[in-house]
């Protein structure tokens, strides 16, 4: 017969399972959210499963030893730098990198970000900025008669003025890269922060020593795959209706204790 103790641990670990696989579905909604941001990566909850209780049986003098869970709980969050399929919009300012790396962007308080994210706009100033109006730590400015700007696979960004030939050379965007950019804390507005997770960063020219390419004219997109978001979906949802449906038994169960103990 299950005593009371053992069926209000089924109580805890089933709402626990519950809140574990609520947490999930918000993960994957959030994802799903953001499959049309440019260049949004998309993430994964981990979990763990918590302290095992050893419980002794005994049976025709013989004793075995059982090992009880006490449900799952979330220990982080896994994000996936996966490369985005390459949208084409013939923009001058919309920059994608093909492989690894991020920009550097200044932020308000003087610290640095990094993103993906290259669909980028000149601010009153000249400065090259974010959808945000945050500009990009490598203090480029852009004249405002320019007619033209380019921006070659190694980052080079150059212009054409009225009345010359040739173009001239603004500046170098400069790349970073991280040894565990899975360790970059999201801060919103497609923009990381560094952790101790993540390491260094290591700064380099795309296309050098490891780093990608930049493509002008191309926006990278969300690297979420809907059919796979979906399957997922339907999995934590099922998952969460056993443990409410093992909720459910277990106080049917004890319902049944009581009433033999009467």
């Amino acid at each position: 017969m299950a005593d009371g103790g053992g069926i209000g641990g089924a109580l805890s670990t089933a709402a626990l399972g519950m809140s574990a696989q609520q947490q999930r579905v918000n993960n994957i909604s959030n994802n799903l959210a953001n499959v049309s941001t440019t260049a949004f990566k998309r993430s994964k909850i981990a979990f763990q499963d918590l302290l095992y209780e050893t419980k002794t049986t005994s049976s025709k003098n013989k004793e075995a030893q059982l090992q009880i869970g006490h449900g799952s709980k979330a220990v982080g969050n896994i994000r996936y730098f996966s490369q985005g399929s390459m949208e084409q919009t013939g923009r001058g300012l919309d920059l994608a990198i093909k492989g690894t790396g991020f920009f550097r962007v200044q932020m308000h308080d003087g610290s640095i970000a990094y993103t993906r994210d290259g669909s980028l706009t000149v601010n009153s100033e000249g400065a090259i900025v974010t959808q945000s109006g945050l500009p990009l730590a490598d203090d480029i400015y852009i004249p405002q008669d320019a007619v033209g700007i380019q921006i070659n696979q190694q980052g080079v960004v150059s212009a054409k003025l009225p009345g010359d030939q040739g173009s001239i050379e603004l500046g170098q965007l400069e790349l970073v890269k991280f040894i565990n950019p899975s360790g970059l804390s999201a801060m919103g507005d497609n923009l990381y922060a560094r952790t101790e997770a993540a390491g260094l960063p290591q700064f380099g020219i795309a296309g050098m020593d490891g780093f990608g390419t930049v493509e002008q004219g191309f926006l990278e997109q969300s690297n979420v795959n809907i059919v796979t978001s979906m399957v997922s979906l339907i999995q934590a949802q099922r998952a969460y209706e056993t443990n409410a449906k093992m909720i459910q038994t277990a106080e049917e169960m004890m319902q049944m204790t009581n009433s033999i103990k009467r």
